[in-house]
Parts: structure tokens; C-alpha cells; sequence
């Protein structure tokens, strides 16, 4: 159902709006010049020679003197025999796949330049730059028929990839197959006569032909992963990618019998695009970082070197400024969860880990909660009478009810693990919830409904991931939630949309306002059905919307927009008349009728929590953060939050004496790429600083529970380490997580941004299906506020002055990385712009093996005290028989790691600037980190490189090492007592005794102890 729409969404007047969409979304930003290039490059730009390519496809010329292939995005053209490299575009439009017409004038290719991949082409001399194809689909792999009239290549327009052909002359689509698999990667005969393609279909996956007659015949059934397949001159044979068991490789398939066998060297690294053909003897494909010449029959290949030229810059602006000295009350503005009462009168919040309420006319709220849990999500019954909410206090997070009237909070529920988003029925007797499960990643949650007199609960729907706070129809038999639903099984990205989950178990439904538009955020920001059932409130484009609805969720009506700000989490009076909602810091109410808009005004302050005692540290030995050796029996004097003095130890100093004479002293470690919600209750923040962790780099977050974290954790209402956050992954068109954020305009663009000033964001960090042009603005705003922007891409990122990239593999928009290979090599083009730009990377190498590879090397890796205490017997119990899973399910997923090791090592060595985080909670929080720290050492890196990266380096990236990192004279007192020796053994860093954040001391007992 959902493809046939699609297709014929496709093929109505709707073609026309999407072309004019593909236009205008970037509100006029796609037209390019070279004064918008220039202007990307610095006057301190650096050039830097690129040599080898990482994942470069190439394409040789009809006449055989060029070879066109992508490096980091820009197309270039480099005669056969090798030499300098001429750039056909501008490097703006993560250009790739290219291929010549027949007549060798134009060179076509992919290009991500609107936000959307399209089929673009552009002349051999660089002119003439064209679109050839527009909307809100993503066409890839373009092929010329040999004729010159018509270019096939890959689309999701039909409902997932299938191949398509476009008549140049008309522009006219058809749609050559329509199997609900996924097919792509298309390649003429050279007669024109066939189509050679991939297909994953389940019961025959392989390399499919499609003869002119329409008809489809499996060439070589192949359950791997395949790529790139092209036809030899006479059409006798098809060459093919094939990557397997951790291993890529060149095959060949004969057409006639299906013999196939492999070409290439096991160990060759071969990248996964088509083979073009010098002569019927000899052909071109790409690997090693290389483009290779080889003779048929033969393994060994010619390397063709060549020379680009790409430019970089080096950051340089003025970094924001903090002060984390108490004595200057902030205003609290990590108001999370806002939801209104019934009458209006009344907005319950979370802040500062705790409940709060504000009245109407006053501007203190008053406090509901006050206790050392995390206690969230508040929402009103339909009386008015009664406020469910979650809190930790019984070890998980779990269902509580606070009577409005008395005060009296009592459990709802205790379930097993760990829930969130709670919504009243329209009755008041249920409660909707989501439950999640023991590895409690992500958000991922299956919808419940708890009976509120008797405390049964019943299942509603299987796991979602990452959904909406639910919200119930007004007869009580629907609940819509915004959703995922992605646009192909190829790749994970789509678009927020309402699903409307029936409690008559009819099947789920998925609407949609503006067709291929997502709604906001997924968290608390719609749908939000009204109490009378007409109308349903959402954010969309960052602003409020509302639409009009039957009861059973079925659109009835054109969307309409409220507000002109930016806008969040909204909730509805009683009687279905007033929105209320947060205006990036403040709440406001709208009325529905005639848009009157009223701010609530409140006074709420919070204040660092800072000793004022004077604390002496006898340290036996301290690594300071800068030096390679230990200055050894000193004493840290510390007063207040900072250092006052580290003088040589003399007994009998003034203040309170802490005796680590026989241990040693390292600075306050830094996560630095980390993802958490409040569904990790206020353990997290001791979790964190039980393994030393003082400092964490949040990359991705709802910003009001990222917010409110932080100031939670600073004011000392709950006990964690420093929080530098982010607000949602922003990101392009198309989004994947639920804290992503979809940005479809410069007008949205500019309200986000606006944001990150207001909310005092640490930094920004843009997604895989953010384009360049959109990307740049953001990092020219960022740069004025004084944040760092960080991204998954390298170039032309770091042209325009992106400040860091997270991963040497990762998400990317590609299906490959511009990284790293399949076999997990990187080669001289990445690591020679990261050395000479200086662009921060942190490679989370644990995430991609190492977590594993470190376990499988020590018997003890799992008994560590910190995670048997955090972590239940069932989660380290799943973990652990994962590990020994992990590498049937994924060959050389283990096999593999050391190459990632060297990478790393290699960029050290070579100057770049590298940094350690983990992408937790795909693999634990806080021993992500310490496994991060040991396949570093593990892979050669000396453990003082890898301590002053989880420190020093860290530090200077996030842009605070004037206060954090070291261990100095007027720094602040965040540190680490250990036992053991760091410097010679990278394991003992989680020998924790003590860890002292802000002058505050705490013991590895104290931080154990539920409280």
C-alpha cells in the first residue's frame, strides 16, 4: 500500500511541487557561485596533496585519457597514465559514483547538494554544472545508456530502491523494476541490449539482468553484500563487488553459465563501485586507497598515481566563556516535560532532578519533590486531581502518583525496567506508558496501559524505537505517537509521522500533515490530541501546528500553523481552547480561536555547588595532563573548587588531609561522545563518576532533559559529572533517532540556532542528511556564539571550519564512509586533512570492535565492581553472550579491529588531534570509556598519548582547558585517585578510590550506595 502511493504520488502533478520544493526548501541557498567558494576559504588556508582516495569510485573516458573519479566528495578527471588531478565541482555537494556519456563531454554523478541525492552532470572542463533530477526522493548510481538518451540509476520514489530510467530528452521517469526488495546499482551492456543490477530479494539475492523485454534472470545468486556490478565489453561477463567475512573482493560472473570466481588478492582492499574497461583485455577499478590497471587473468595490478589539491582551514575564533564559580545565581532553564493542568491555572514541570509547580500569577514555582532520585515526566489526570510522574526511588524508573490535594505520593507501579512518557486516559482509569527492556538504549520502549485502581498492566504494541509521548483519542480506543517510517529497507533514514495504534487491535495506521514533511523532535512535541477529540497539536518546522481529526485519528482537514517561534512539548487545557507550550526558555499559553499569545512569567535561579573548605591531597605520584612523567610526592592544595597550590609534601598543612600517599593522582576524565535521557535515573551521574569520569561531551540530546541534567548535576541536586551538551542530532530532510531534529529550511535553520544561544549550547553537531550549504551557515553562527560544531564528514567540513567529526566510522548518508573502508582501512586522503586542518576527531574505536576485542582478551573485563553494581545480572549476562555472537553474526567485525588500532595510532603519530568518547550507551556507560582507553594502548598507543587525549586534548576541544584538564595552579579541582599505575598500565584508570569534581570529594563506596 504504502509503495503503491508513493508510486503514484510520484507520477501526479506532484512531481511539480516536489521540484519546486527540491528549489526552494533551502529558501534560495542552491544557487551557486564562486563567490560562495571562495568565500569558504580562509585567507590562512592550507593546501593539502591528496594521493590516495578513501572509497573513491572511478570511471575511465570513451577515449581512454581520462579517468573521472570522487575524492571526498569532488569530482575530478586525471589522465590515464596518472598525474594532476583536475576538480570538475566546487566540493559543496558530497559529489560521487561519476560517469562519462557515451560521447565523453559530460561526466554524470550523485550529488547530496539540495539535501536529497540527485543525478547531476557537469562538462569535462567543469562547466555546465546541471540538475537532472528533482523531489523528495533519492536517486544514486547513475548509468548513461550507451546511446546518450537516457540515464538508468537507483530511486526510493517507489516505496524502497528499485531501478529507474530517466529520458533526457523529456526528462521523463520509468520505472523498470518493482519488486518490493531492494535493486540497484544499474549498468548498460555496452549494446544497450541489458540492465545488470543488485537485488537483495530474500529467496534470491544476487546479481539480477534485466533484458529489454522487461524480463529479470538471476545471474549469480549471493546472499553477501554486493555492489558496483558492470558488464565486460562483450557482455559475455559481470564484474562485481563482494564484501564477506570481513573481506572485499573483485568477482566475476559468467553470463551464460553463472561461474563465478573471485579476481583480487584476499588482503586487497577493494572498494565497492563499478570496474570500467580500458580494452577487452584490461580494465580500471579502485582499491588500496588506489586507482588499479590489471590485465584479464591477471592479479597483479598497476597503480595510477595521481595529485589533487584540496584546501583547508584551521578554526580560529573566540571560544564562549564560562564561569563555574558559584556566587552568580543562572536562571533555570532545563524545564522539562511542561504539561498544563486541566484548568489552565496550573504547569507542572520537571527541574533540577525534581517536581515543581507554577500557578498562574505568581513566578517562584513551588517544589513537589525533594530527594536524591531523578523524578520526571509529570502529566496532569483529566481532574486536574492527581499528577502520575516517574522517579527512581524504588531502582528503576517507575510509575508514581502525587495527590495535588495532600501531597501524598504513592507507587503505581514497579516494573522490572526502567519506563517513561506517562498520559492519562480521557477517563482517568488507565495510564499509557512505554516500558523498556534491559539494555534500555535509546528509548526504545513497548506502549503499555496501567489500570490506576488496580495496577494492572496490559501491552498494547510491540517495542517501538525511540517514540513520541503517546496521546489517546477522546473515546479511549486510539493512541497516536509520532513514529518512524523510513522510505526503503536499504537504508534507515525516513520521517516522523503520527501512528495511530488502535486498542481494538486494528492494524496501526500512518498519517501524515504534509505529505514527505516529518513532524519535530520525537519526544513531547505531538501528536497531542485535544480533549474533545477534533484536532491534534504537533511541532513541525520548529513551529506549532494543528490539524483537524475524526476520532479515529483520520486527517479531516488542512494543517494550520500558531506560532511564528520556536516551539516545543505542547499540552492542552480541558476544554480543547488553549495550547500551552515552551518558547525556547519560556512558557507561553496560545489561544486556538484567534492566536493570542501570553507569556507565564518565572523567576527560578539555581547556583554551582562549591565547598568552601580547604582540602590538602598528599598524592603519591600526579600525572598532570601535560607531562610524560609523574611528579611524585606532592600535596594538591585545594581550596574551594579550584587549586590553590601543588607544592612538595610537607606534613602538617592547614585543611582537611587526604591521605594518597600510596595511590595515584590523574585529572578528571572526559567522555567525549556520549548519548543519555532520563530514563537512566539519577544513578547515571554517579555511574559516571565512579569510573573517574568528571566531564562529558553530550553529542546529541532532547536539550531540555540534557539541560536539565547539567544544571541538576552542577547545582548538586543530583550527583554526575560536568554536562557539555548539544540540543538534537540537526539534521537534513530525512532523520533516524528520535533526538534528531529534521530541518527542512533556512527559516527553521535560523530558529534552531537562535536556540543553541538562548539554551547555551556547549556546541553543535550536525547529521548524516545535513548538506553542506546548510552546514556551513550553521558553523558561521556557532563560531559568532563561541561553540564548536562537530559533524560524521571531514570534507568540505573542515574547509568552511567545522571544528571536529565524531568516529573513524560511523552513520553515513553514503551506504560507505569517506573514513574508512569495508575492511576498515583509512587511507593518506583522511589521514593528511585531518593532520593539516587539525580538525578534532574522536574515532570510537571501542564501538567498532573494540569493546569486544578488549573483553575477549581479559577474563576479568566483566568483573569490574563498578559494572556489577550499575549494571543488572541480565544486562551484563545479555552482554556477554552477545560478545560471543558477535562475530558469527558480523565476520571480521573482530578480525578486522587491528586495523582500526593502527588508524588511530597512525593519526597521533602523524600530529592530528584525536580524543576519546564512545558512543554509549551502545556499548555501557562509563566502561565504554575505559575500553576505549585500553584498545588505544592495546593498538600501540603509549597510555601517557591516551591519558592527556581523555584529558588535555578534551579539554581544548570542548574549549575549556583554561579551568579542566590538567592538573595546575588555578584549575578546578576535578581529579581521580587510583590505585596503580596509569602511565605503565592503561587498567588501572578504573582502579577508583575517590573522585573529586569541583573541589567536592567522593568515594568509590559513597558512589556505589544507592541513597
Amino acid at each position: 500500500m504504502v509503495k503503491a502511493a508513493r508510486l503514484l504520488r510520484s507520477f501526479s502533478n506532484k512531481k511539480h511541487i516536489n521540484r519546486f520544493l527540491a528549489i526552494t526548501v533551502l529558501s534560495g541557498a542552491l544557487v551557486f557561485n564562486s563567490n560562495q567558494v571562495n568565500a569558504a576559504v580562509a585567507a590562512d588556508s592550507i593546501k593539502v596533496t591528496l594521493t590516495e582516495g578513501t572509497n573513491m569510485a572511478t570511471d575511465l573516458s570513451p577515449d581512454k585519457k581520462l579517468i573521472a573519479v570522487d575524492i571526498q566528495g569532488t569530482i575530478w578527471s586525471i589522465p590515464i597514465e596518472g598525474g594532476d588531478a583536475k576538480a570538475l565541482t566546487d566540493g559543496m555537494g558530497d559529489d560521487r559514483q561519476p560517469r562519462w556519456s557515451p560521447d565523453g563531454s559530460r561526466v554524470a554523478f550523485q550529488s547530496f547538494r539540495d539535501g536529497y541525492y540527485h543525478i547531476w552532470a557537469v562538462n569535462k572542463d567543469g562547466s555546465g554544472l546541471t540538475q537532472l533530477t528533482y523531489g523528495v526522493f533519492d536517486e544514486r548510481e547513475p548509468e548513461w545508456s550507451p546511446d546518450g538518451k537516457f540515464l538508468v540509476f537507483s530511486s526510493d520514489r517507489g516505496g524502497n530502491y528499485d531501478i529507474w530510467k530517466m529520458d533526457l530528452a523529456t526528462r521523463a521517469m520509468t520505472q523498470l523494476t518493482n519488486d518490493p526488495a531492494n535493486d540497484y546499482f544499474p549498468a548498460y551492456a555496452n549494446d544497450g541490449s541489458k540492465i545488470t543490477f543488485v537485488s537483495e530479494r530474500p529467496s534470491a539475492p544476487g546479481i539480477y539482468i534485466l533484458s529489454a523485454d522487461g524480463s529479470q534472470k538471476l545471474v549469480v545468486k549471493n546472499a553477501a553484500k554486493l555492489a558496483g556490478p558492470s558488464f565486460n565489453p562483450d557482455g559475455t561477463h559481470i564484474y562485481f563487488n563482494v564484501f564477506t567475512g570481513g573481506f572485499s573482493s573483485l568477482d566475476d560472473v559468467e553470463v551464460s553459465t553463472g561461474t563465478a570466481n573471485t579476481l583480487t588478492p584476499k588482503l586487497e582492499d577493494v572498494f565497492p563501485f563499478r570496474a570500467s574497461w580500458i580494452s577487452p583485455q584490461e580494465y580500471l577499478y579502485s582499491a588500496d586507497g588506489k586507482i588499479k590497471r590489471v590485465k584479464v587473468g591477471e592479479k597483479t595490478a598497476q597503480a595510477i598515481a595521481f595529485k589533487a589539491i584540496a584546501t583547508v582551514t584551521k578554526s580560529s575564533y573566540t571560544r564562549k566563556t564560562y564561569d563555574f564559580n558559584s556566587g552568580k545565581p543562572k536562571t533555570v532553564k532545563g524545564i522539562k516535560g511542561l504539561n498544563v493542568s486541566p484548568d489552565g491555572k496550573s504547569f507542572v514541570f520537571s527541574a533540577l532532578g525534581d517536581l515543581w509547580i507554577l500557578q498562574k500569577g505568581t513566578t517562584t514555582p513551588k517544589q513537589l519533590t525533594k530527594d536524591a532520585f531523578l523524578d520526571a515526566d509529570p502529566t496532569f489526570s483529566p481532574d486536574g486531581n492527581t499528577i502520575a510522574f516517574l522517579t527512581d526511588r524504588s531502582g528503576a524508573m517507575n510509575l508514581w502518583l502525587h495527590d495535588v490535594k495532600t501531597g501524598k505520593q504513592t507507587q503505581l507501579a514497579k516494573t522490572e525496567y526502567d519506563v517513561n512518557y506517562p498520559i492519562f486516559s480521557p477517563d482517568g482509569t488507565k495510564i499509557a506508558f512505554y516500558q523498556a527492556d534491559s539494555k534500555n538504549s535509546w528509548g526504545r520502549g513497548t506502549l503499555q496501559t496501567i489500570e490506576v485502581k488496580s495496577g494492572k498492566i496490559e501491552k498494547i504494541h510491540e517495542s517501538l524505537f525511540v517514540p513520541s509521548q503517546p496521546s489517546w483519542s477522546a473515546d479511549g480506543k486510539t493512541i497516536a505517537l509520532s513514529g518512524l517510517e523510513v522510505y526503503s529497507t536499504r537504508y534507515r533514514e525516513g520521517i516522523n509521522k503520527i501512528l495511530l495504534v488502535s486498542l481494538d487491535k486494528k492494524p496501526d495506521r500512518f498519517v501524515s500533515p504534509v505529505a514527505e514533511r516529518s513532524l519535530g523532535m520525537r519526544a513531547k512535541n505531538g501528536p497531542a490530541w485535544s480533549p474533545d477529540g477534533k484536532s491534534m497539536a504537533y511541532v513541525q518546522d520548529g513551529l506549532l501546528w494543528i490539524i483537524a481529526v475524526d476520532p479515529s485519528g483520520t486527517i479531516v482537514g488542512p494543517p494550520r500553523g500558531l506560532t511564528h517561534e520556536l516551539s516545543e512539548v505542547p499540552s492542552w487545557t480541558g476544554d480543547s481552547k488553549t495550547l500551552v507550550y515552551m518558547a525556547t526558555d519560556t512558557i507561553k499559553t496560545i489561544r486556538v480561536s484567534d492566536g493570542k499569545v501570553e507569556s507565564v512569567p518565572m523567576n527560578f535561579k539555581w547556583d554551582y555547588k562549591q565547598p568552601k573548605e580547604t582540602i590538602v591531597i598528599h598524592a603519591g605520584k600526579v600525572f598532570d595532563g601535560r607531562n610524560k612523567e609523574y611528579v611524585k610526592n606532592v600535596d594538591i592544595i585545594i581550596e574551594g573548587n579550584r587549586i590553590k597550590e601543588i607544592l612538595p609534601h610537607k606534613a602538617g598543612r592547614a585543611g582537611k588531609l587526604v591521605d594518597a600517599s600510596d595511590k595515584t593522582i590523574i585529572p578528571g576524565l572526559f567522555e567525549m561522545h556520549t548519548h543519555q535521557h532520563a530514563m537512566g535515573g539519577a544513578k547515571l551521574g554517579r555511574l559516571w563518576l565512579s569510573y573517574g569520569i568528571t566531564s562529558l561531551r553530550e553529542t546529541g540530546a532532547d536539550p531540555y532533559d540534557a539541560l536539565e541534567r547539567k544544571e541538576s548535576w552542577d547545582a548538586g541536586t543530583l550527583t554526575g559529572p560536568r554536562e557539555f551538551f548539544t540540543g538534537g542530532l540537526t539534521d537534513g530532510s530525512r532523520i533516524y533517532y528520535g533526538l534528531a531534529n529534521s530541518v527542512h529550511s533556512t527559516a527553521q535553520l535560523d530558529l534552531e540556532l537562535e536556540r543553541a544561544s538562548r539554551l547555551g549550547y556547549d556546541m553543535i553537531k550536525t547529521y548524516v542528511r545535513m548538506p553542506d550549504i546548510l552546514q556551513q551557515r550553521i558553523t558561521n553562527y556557532a563560531h559568532k556564539i563561541g561553540i564548536p560544531v562537530s559533524s560524521h564528514e571531514i570534507f568540505p567540513a573542515m574547509r568552511y571550519g567545522v571544528d571536529a567529526v565524531e568516529h573513524i566510522g560511523g552513520t553515513s548518508r553514503r551506504g560507505y564512509s569517506p573514513k574508512i573502508s569495508q575492511m576498515n582501512f583509512t587511507y593518506q586522503d583522511v589521514t593528511e586533512l585531518l593532520v593539516k586542518s587539525q580538525m578534532n576527531i574522536t574515532p570510537t574505536a571501542s564501538l567498532q570492535g573494540g569493546f569486544y576485542a578488549m573483553a575477549a582478551k581479559d577474563p576479568s573485563y566483566y568483573e569490574n565492581r563498578q559494572f556489577k553494581v550499575f549494571y543488572s545480572e541480565e544486562f551484563r549476562k545479555g552482554l556477554k553472550d552477545g560478545a560471543s555472537q558477535i562475530e558469527k553474526m558480523f565476520p571480521g567485525y573482530l578480525a578486522n579491529f587491528g586495523t582500526i588500532q593502527k588508524t588511530v595510532k597512525n593519526l597521533i603519530a602523524s600530529g592530528a588531534r584525536v580524543t576519546a568518547g564512545t558512543d554509549s550507551p551502545f556499548i555501557p556507560y562509563a566502561m565504554s570509556l575505559h575500553s576505549e582507553l585500553q584498545c588505544w594502548v592495546d593498538g600501540g598507543i603509549t597510555p601517557f598519548e591516551t591519558l592527556r587525549s581523555a584529558t588535555l586534548w578534551s579539554a581544548e576541544a570542548v574549549g575549556v582547558s583554561k579551568d579542566l584538564g590538567t592538573l595546575e595552579k588555578g584549575k578546578l579541582a576535578d581529579l581521580v585517585i587510583v590505585d596503580g599505575d596509569p602511565l605503565v598500565k592503561i587498567e588501572d584508570a578504573w582502579n577508583v578510590k575517590h573522585v573529586m569534581k569541583n573541589g567536592i570529594l567522593f568515594s568509590l563506596e559513597d558512589l556505589l550506595k544507592q541513597p
